[in-house]
């Protein structure tokens, strides 16, 4: 009798440890994939106000790429109406405000998402400096925003002309990001971004 149950009971812990390590090892492997995804494509943004960051973060658990913010040297103001001074500003004097920091590793991506919210109908004076400071050539360009009402479309003229003066591969139609995950990922299949 004792031998039975002891029997059962190495059987039963044997079955488990398989499937702990066929669980480890399906881990590991997704952890593989995901690293290889990751290393080709960064997706980078500017967000003032943390709408264009969770799309940001949301784009990157459906691509596993890397994630990076920009941010000025000089911070905008908190307020609102004194943001929207110097932005107009900026945008009415061509002014394009210096990035903090650098891009590591620039060159091993090949696809660059590049976030940001639209302000009077097009990128941010900031993505210009981006674009001013890094070499696109060879690189595959994916725009996206968050806007409550301005297409992606009103955006695309200003990147299609970066992205020619930096020589790009090739720029693919954005998207306005409104916190609809399934629209999101619909979006990255349709472009080939994601199986």
């Amino acid at each position: 009798m004792k031998h039975k149950t002891f029997k059962k009971i190495l059987v039963a812990g044997l079955g488990f440890l398989a499937a702990a390590s066929l669980f480890s090892f399906g881990k590991q492997t997704n952890q593989v994939q995901a690293a290889k995804k990751s290393s080709s494509s960064l997706i980078i943004y500017f967000s003032k106000t943390g709408n264009t960051a969770r799309a940001a973060r949301q784009i990157q658990k459906e691509t596993g790429g890397r994630l990076l913010r920009i941010t000025p040297k000089k911070a905008y103001p908190n307020d609102y109406d004194a943001t929207t001074r110097v932005a107009q500003s900026q945008i009415r004097r061509n002014i394009h405000p210096a990035i903090r920091g650098t891009i590591p590793n620039w060159n091993q991506y090949s696809t660059i998402y590049v976030g940001f919210p639209t302000w009077w109908m097009q990128p941010p004076i900031i993505i210009h400096t981006l674009f001013d400071n890094y070499s696109f050539r060879g690189k595959t360009i994916v725009p996206f925003t968050t806007s409550m009402e301005t297409p992606m479309s009103s955006s695309m003229p200003y990147i299609r002309k970066m992205a020619k003066s930096k020589n790009a591969k090739r720029v693919i139609n954005g998207f306005r990001y409104g916190n609809n995950n399934a629209e999101l990922i619909s979006y990255l299949r349709r472009n080939k971004l994601i199986r």
